[in-house]
């Protein structure tokens, strides 16, 4: 059966339909989530302002998403803003440390023994789940705590398990994949902006 062609109109449509749901999902994040948005630059702050670090972590989308995150405070975000690096770290980029864990320990504990081996009292961990029900970034969660580190949860849906596990829950309000890694990404930028301007601006 042949395919009916699609129209320039129906193309239009959708992208304007998509454009607007999500920018409907980024004004319920301000309405509902700045706050939590706040708290987790404070934490960062406080955290930076003793020379600790932070660690990133997450799964599929949510690994990108801790690697564009880290670079950006690596490197920048404001080219305006003259400022030192700012020690951050992705705990999804080396291959072999995922893989050998995945064969040995099991890949729910990757990211968990990753923190064990790197993390230290003071460190943030900003674990990244569109469900909060992501088992290897909730263990991560669970030893960052024992160690004494700070935790924030980039979250969506109704938070999962994450959002009991995490000093900052910062739960996108959207069941839609999608609208929820559109909104961690503008999250992340955000808290990195602020940080910038508000520790060296």
């Amino acid at each position: 059966m042949a395919h009916l062609p699609i129209t320039i109109l129906a193309r239009q449509a959708f992208i304007q339909d998509e454009l607007k749901a999500s920018a409907a999902t980024k004004i319920k994040i301000f309405e509902q989530c700045a706050d939590k948005i706040i708290k987790a630059v404070d934490t960062i702050i406080s955290a930076l302002n003793q020379k600790k670090k932070l660690l990133f972590c997450g799964n599929g989308g949510s690994a990108a998403d801790s690697q564009h995150l880290a670079t950006e405070f690596v490197i920048r975000m404001n080219p305006n803003i003259k400022r030192p690096g700012i020690p951050a770290i992705a705990l999804t980029t080396d291959s072999s440390m995922l893989t050998a864990g995945a064969n040995d320990i099991g890949y729910d504990n990757v990211f968990a023994r990753a923190v064990e081996a790197i993390g230290a009292a003071g460190d943030v961990l900003i674990g990244i789940s569109t469900s909060g029900k992501s088992e290897s970034v909730n263990l991560a969660f669970k030893m960052a705590k024992s160690k004494g580190m700070a935790t924030i949860g980039f979250l969506g849906k109704d938070g999962g398990a994450s959002k009991d596990l995490v000093d900052v829950a910062i739960i996108v309000p959207s069941n839609d994949t999608q609208r929820i890694q559109e909104g961690h990404i503008t999250i992340g930028h955000i808290i990195c902006g602020l940080v910038e301007r508000e520790m060296y601006g």
